[in-house]
């Protein structure tokens, strides 16, 4: 099961739209003619999307579907799982190691993969990354953006909370939610 990316929309400092790409697509074609800028971010991410809104809002909407459309499946056998073979170069005690473990190389390399994406200091590490990229292209330019960032790398979540309260509320709301998991201590629940 894939799980559909959740994108928000920004014209100027005022969050516009929050949702699949389709959904933002139309929302950023209506707001086209708005003097204030037009920002689309993932909303986990932070990584800027580039819609084609060219046409009318359906035509839009349907190239940013389009985009995310999940790849099709193969006419027989397994479906495509999204598999990529990639080198891996490693010394002979690792391949040893590898080898041994049930399931072989791939399996093993996979589950450690896992484990390390569920590791509670790399999502505090994606959070304040994903907040820091939300802010500095959007808030850059806004008051104590400099101690705000500051306070996020450093993990003082009351700091950077004081430092955002004047800020405009759909930007200090997005820039607080991104950052929220960079607070929380590992082996505790926000």
């Amino acid at each position: 099961m894939t799980t559909q990316s959740i994108f928000v929309a920004f014209v100027g400092h005022s969050l516009i739209a929050r949702g699949p790409a389709a959904a933002i697509a139309r929302a950023a074609h209506a707001a086209q003619g708005d003097a204030a800028a037009l920002l689309i971010f993932d909303a986990a991410t932070s990584a800027p999307l580039d819609l084609d809104l060219r046409g009318s809002a359906d035509e839009a909407a349907a190239r940013a579907e389009q985009m995310f459309a999940p790849e099709a499946t193969r006419g027989r056998g397994r479906p495509k799982l999204g598999v990529v073979a990639h080198e891996v170069t490693l010394l002979p005690r690792h391949w040893d190691w590898l080898r041994a473990q049930p399931g072989g190389a791939s399996i093993a390399l996979r589950k450690l993969v896992e484990a390390a994406t569920r590791d509670p200091r790399q999502e505090a590490r994606r959070a304040q990354e994903a907040a820091y990229k939300f802010m500095h292209a959007i808030g850059g330019d806004l008051p104590d953006f400099e101690e705000a960032a500051r306070a996020l790398f450093a993990r003082d979540g009351e700091t950077f909370a004081a430092r955002l309260a004047i800020w405009p509320q759909d930007i200090r709301a997005h820039a607080l939610a991104l950052a929220q998991p960079a607070f929380v201590q590992p082996g505790t629940t926000p």
